[in-house]
């Protein structure tokens, strides 16, 4: 009966890192706000770190969290670097572009609780007199993370986030 068992467990293991190697080796979690303001107001928001870490809802998760700004005050170069409990983690977000009014791109390096370097865009489009904002998220997908993500969707967990965070920037932009 054991060995049985046994078989059945190697079995389902196997399976499942075959079906975690079809998983997809990048990702990309996106959500789009549209906002009642124009993208002059907007930019600025997301360009300048410590205008972002008031409607950031990762910033919110900790309200101890130790962070170090570095840098420029916003723009190209602009960093900061922080530690935070296990909801938020420790890392640092660089501004690797900035177009302004219409596109803010970061490097988001993770340290905890697991490594990943990332990509994430802020770009705005003005329709009428109001600004659709996009915030997107990218990078690679490593097999370990592959079969993570067979069990934890994360689309649903960071486009949550995204969701909660283009909300609050609704609210400070539309002041």
């Amino acid at each position: 009966m054991f060995k049985i068992i046994a078989i059945v467990v190697v079995v389902l293991v196997v399976a499942l890192l075959i079906y975690a190697a079809t998983k997809p080796d990048d990702f990309r979690v996106q959500r789009s706000a549209s906002i009642k303001a124009p993208s002059e107001k907007i930019f600025p928001l997301i360009s300048d770190l410590r205008s972002f870490n008031t409607w950031n809802p990762y910033e919110r998760k900790d309200p101890n969290m130790k962070g170090n700004y570095s840098g420029p005050s916003s723009g190209k170069g602009a960093a900061y670097a922080f530690d935070g409990n296990k909801d938020v983690g420790k890392g640092s977000i660089e501004i690797t572009e900035s177009s302004p009014t219409s596109k803010v791109t970061m490097k988001l390096n993770m340290m905890e609780p697991f490594e990943a370097h990332n990509i994430v865009e802020f770009t705005l489009q003005a329709v009428g007199d109001t600004t659709n904002v996009t915030w997107a998220m990218s990078g690679h997908t490593p097999y370990v993370a592959k079969i993570v993500h067979v069990f934890f969707d994360m689309d649903s967990m960071v486009g949550k986030d995204f969701e909660i965070g283009l909300a609050n920037l609704k609210v400070v932009a539309e002041k």
